[in-house]
């Protein structure tokens, strides 16, 4: 899951997924090797990733590694500024309401086998994402279940008509990433790297799974991004490789071998004092799920809350993010974002091991011998997932959850799983009690297929959550166009968060080091049109 996004690779999902993506902004800081001095021509930019992306079909994934590769693969209709703001990506106009939006394309388009990217192209994309049997988890993220286009090729137009409200219909639906070609008759071709199929300024030219993944810069490409195709210092080709280990990834970046890396873990240390250029990604490391279906423990709230009262979620927020982190103020965290607020302080229940014991005692789970939990003879057992692509202090994190939850007389099994893991497990066997991985977002009504809907294969409620108040206060804030439903958009987080449903409580601020190149970040991930690199 982008989704569940740190990103720049090193979480899981979600959302913000995707072409929510482009446009410009996030921050760096630091000088040195990091790239001052002549702009270079014909280079290779040479990025890691802490895991494979598993599938890259854009309207198939909401993992946030993958979402990163496709960025620079795919263009969206829209990027976003700074603020928020649309600009234009391969729509130079636009107009949009609750139910419906128009985008008029830019004259010129092509796909990257050199063939025109017409309006069809582009309503063959939403219509494929707005069909339930296409289940494509995009579905209530970006593009609301049920939205269909009309496409007027001669007039190079694409109206979309949403399957619902849409609170963010123009931010939202022209943040897809747009794909045609061969892609769009054979999907196995985008699931590979859509060679010949892409409408970014790469192609993808050689792909190993697990190892690494070319991508060659395209010629006719002349739009979109903060810059010209014929810019100063644009890389000729990009070479991503999957480096699971931090350690390796630092040391690949200090002898130049990588241009760019997120580092998360305990190596950022190193990499600062060597004054490294890094443009810092926020991302929602410290994020807690409970499978709340059927006979899991967590399906029961008052279980939930026990387990949440026994945790020190500042420790172990701390121990995640290396002491980097700050506490969460709410689950849209990446920016440019929609909303702003906090919906977390003030309605987590204060870490206290007695009450947490007591709520355990009510739910019926009582202390037995070697003070083990049982009800009707039978063990609390839980098991805890965490993302292996977040960097080694998630396994401490998780380790100290683990120390915490057995002094409450839990029996807790560790399951550490990379991307593609997280993702099956998550989204396909159901088998886990607590996941670990975040969510990042940029809009709140991307939350809502996560949060509510149908479970697994039919929908992504992956938690099995069912919160009428939520509902109700999203179905609220769904009838206000963009930041005028805000309010309401705060108001069904805290419903989320009260009933814990999902645990938000630490974020990281994660470096993405950069070595003989500059570029910039935006919602977690590498900004392909805005890397520049320099000569050694």
């Amino acid at each position: 899951m982008r989704g569940a996004t740190a990103h720049a690779g090193r979480a899981l999902p979600l959302v913000a997924a995707t072409a929510l993506l482009a446009g410009g902004c996030g921050g760096g800081s630091g000088s040195g090797a990091a790239g001052e001095g002549k702009l270079a021509d014909g280079r290779t930019f040479t990025t890691a990733y802490a895991s494979d992306p598993g599938t890259l079909d854009p309207a198939k994934t909401v993992m946030s590694i993958a979402i990163g590769i496709n960025r620079y693969l795919y263009d969206p209709l829209i990027h976003l500024d700074d603020k928020g703001e649309p600009v234009a990506g391969l729509a130079q106009k636009w107009q949009a309401t609750l139910k419906t939006a128009t985008f008029t394309l830019r004259p010129g388009l092509t796909c990257s086998d050199g063939s025109p990217l017409t309006a069809s192209d582009v309503a063959a994309n939403i219509d494929y994402i707005g069909d339930p049997k296409n289940k494509s988890p995009l579905a209530g993220v970006l593009v609301q279940p049920g939205t269909t286009a009309e496409a007027d090729d001669g007039q190079r137009t694409v109206t979309l008509t949403s399957g619902a409200p849409d609170a963010f219909l123009l931010r939202n639906a022209g943040s897809v990433p747009i794909a045609c070609g061969n892609g769009l008759k054979d999907r196995t071709v985008l699931a590979e790297g859509g060679k010949g199929s892409g409408t970014g300024m790469f192609t993808m030219t050689e792909s190993v799974a697990n190892d690494h993944y070319t991508l060659t810069r395209r010629k006719d490409y002349d739009w979109g991004g903060p810059s010209g195709q014929g810019a100063k210092g644009l890389p000729d080709k990009v070479t991503i490789r999957v480096i699971p280990n931090e350690t390796t990834a630092a040391n690949l970046l200090m002898s130049g071998e990588l241009n760019a890396a997120a580092i998360s873990g305990p190596e950022q240390k190193r990499l600062a004092a060597q004054k490294l250029f890094h443009a810092d990604v926020q991302a929602p490391l410290g994020q807690l799920y409970f499978n709340q279906s059927g006979a899991r423990p967590g399906a029961d709230e008052k279980v939930r809350r026990a387990l949440v009262q026994a945790l020190n979620l500042t420790d172990v927020g701390k121990v995640i993010t290396n002491g980097t982190g700050k506490p969460s103020r709410g689950l849209v965290t990446d920016e440019p974002r929609a909303c702003t607020g906090d919906s977390v302080t003030g309605n987590l229940p204060p870490h206290d091991l007695t009450a947490a014991g007591s709520a355990l005692d009510a739910a019926g789970w009582v202390p037995g011998s070697g003070g083990i939990r049982t009800k009707n003879g039978k063990k609390l057992k839980l098991s805890l997932m965490y993302g292996t692509q977040n960097g080694p202090s998630m396994a401490a994190g998780a380790e100290l959850i683990q120390k915490q939850w057995k002094s409450l007389g839990a029996e807790v099994t560790l399951k550490p799983a990379d991307s593609p893991a997280l993702n099956s497990t998550l989204f396909g066997s159901g088998n886990w009690d607590v996941s670990m991985g975040p969510i990042a977002l940029t809009a709140p009504n991307q939350l809502v297929p996560f949060m509510s809907g149908p479970t697994p294969p039919k929908g992504l409620n992956f938690s099995g959550i069912d919160n009428p108040e939520y509902d109700a206060l999203v179905r609220k804030a769904s009838d206000r166009v963009g930041t005028a439903g805000c309010p309401q958009w705060q108001q069904a987080e805290t419903a989320l968060i009260e009933h814990l449903n999902v645990v938000p409580y630490y974020n990281s601020l994660t470096p993405v080091f950069g070595t003989s190149a500059r570029f910039k970040v935006s919602q977690g991930a590498i900004v392909p049109s805005s890397i520049r690199m320099y000569a050694d």
